[in-house]
């Protein structure tokens, strides 16, 4: 019983997740003795040994094939950052919950107490066998790249790190409608993108995949550009394919004039004042949470497309539009990872589904579109045929 001296004993929020958010069921019965033999000893042993001389039917024969774990150490969650793996876990497992509700994939949260790269890869490699699939989830940059290259390059299933991959995805889908309604072509549009960690490399990538020239990147000392000391390897290669090529550099307010495009990624506040000086029918996608970069009421007095990552203004951008489809279509077609190919048809896919009712407040669909996952996993699962990663 809640105990009434307790302040969050009324919380609807604590309430909520009193007890977890999760369980697990059973999805056979166990109704008398011919079906407690069949479900564990001695009739299991048939199927293990069958597994044991042919390990491709532990697709079939066990929840492999649709279960993927929700990895983090808890260094980067939310807007929180370093919480550690005990505070962590309400976040996996409401991210196991989104799996399951939007994509029917089963998912397993695992917060490991370590922040060290080896042995998390170590870790990963070794509870790999259990999983079809390896969200990771919530680990800080630069981090995160190295151990989901690391997992990629040793295991053969997909992993796909959500805080940079999934925020890509449903980014290049609300522009490619922005951009459409601004009467633009994506290879002549400029773009700005304020952060250069996890979510800001990705979306850059992404984005330089799908066509833009033209693309500042910007972290707290400026916009990267390989005369810089100071970059990291990552922030290296990716000045070398953007500014390097475009001569862009200095500060995010000089980078913003006659900009396109603002992409926030970052957190931190944009002055008003350079951001009238971008384009006209300029698009800002302002995505810090709580706090977006360019609040929508400043962004809506001179662009013509805002986006954010609130839920309580229109065009919402949100990774469970893309990763439990994403995930959705690569177990059923038993790929082994997830390409840039089946990135790119995602983020089409769901630009797809608003075309008939596009406006400026109407740039992505709604997490609770029931077409959406559906849309997402056929185009993941037709660009995993096409580049080769499919099983069946």
């Amino acid at each position: 019983m809640p105990d009434p001296e307790n302040p969050r004993a009324h919380d609807p929020v604590f309430e909520l997740h009193a007890g977890g958010k999760m369980e697990i069921a059973s999805t056979v019965e166990l109704t008398g003795p011919d079906e407690l033999s069949m479900a564990y000893t001695p009739g299991v042993a048939r199927v293990c040994e069958a597994i044991a001389e042919d390990p491709s039917l532990a697709d079939d024969y066990t929840w492999v094939s649709n279960t993927v774990a929700v990895v983090t150490d808890g260094s980067a969650v939310l807007g929180l950052g370093d919480i550690g793996p005990s505070a962590a876990m309400p976040v996996m497992e409401g991210k196991a919950v989104l799996f399951k509700q939007f994509g029917g994939v089963d998912a397993i949260p695992i917060c490991l107490d370590t922040k060290d790269t080896d042995e998390i890869v170590e870790t990963v490699v070794r509870l790999a066998p259990s999983f079809g699939g390896i969200n990771l989830e919530d680990i800080s940059a630069p981090r995160c790249f190295e151990i989901e290259q690391r997992l990629k390059d040793r295991l053969s299933i997909p992993v796909f790190h959500d805080d940079q991959h999934g925020t890509a995805v449903v980014v290049l889908a609300a522009l490619e409608n922005a951009l459409k309604l601004t009467g633009r072509e994506i290879g002549e549009a400029r773009v700005v993108i304020s952060g250069a960690g996890a979510a800001g490399v990705a979306v850059s990538r992404i984005l330089l995949a799908a066509g833009v020239r033209d693309l500042a990147v910007v972290d707290r000392r400026g916009v990267l550009n390989s005369a810089r000391g100071d970059l990291t390897p990552v922030k290296l290669s990716l000045a070398q394919d953007t500014a390097d090529t475009t001569g862009r550099e200095g500060r995010l307010v000089d980078a913003l004039d006659g900009a396109d495009v603002f992409i926030g990624v970052s957190g931190g506040s944009v002055p008003e004042e350079a951001v009238a000086r971008m384009a006209a029918d300029s698009i800002i996608f302002g995505l810090a949470n709580p706090n977006p970069e360019v609040h929508p009421d400043i962004a809506n007095r001179h662009a013509r497309v805002v986006a954010t990552g609130r839920s309580d203004y229109p065009n919402q951008i949100n990774n469970v539009l893309a990763f439990p489809g994403i995930f959705r279509g690569a177990f059923d077609v038993r790929a082994t990872s997830i390409t840039e190919g089946m990135k790119l048809a995602a983020a089409d896919a769901l630009a797809a589904l608003v075309r008939d009712d596009l406006s400026e407040d109407c740039i992505i669909p709604s997490p609770f579109d029931k077409r959406v996952a559906t849309a997402v996993a056929t185009a993941v699962a037709d660009a995993a045929r096409r580049d080769r990663v499919a099983r069946r």
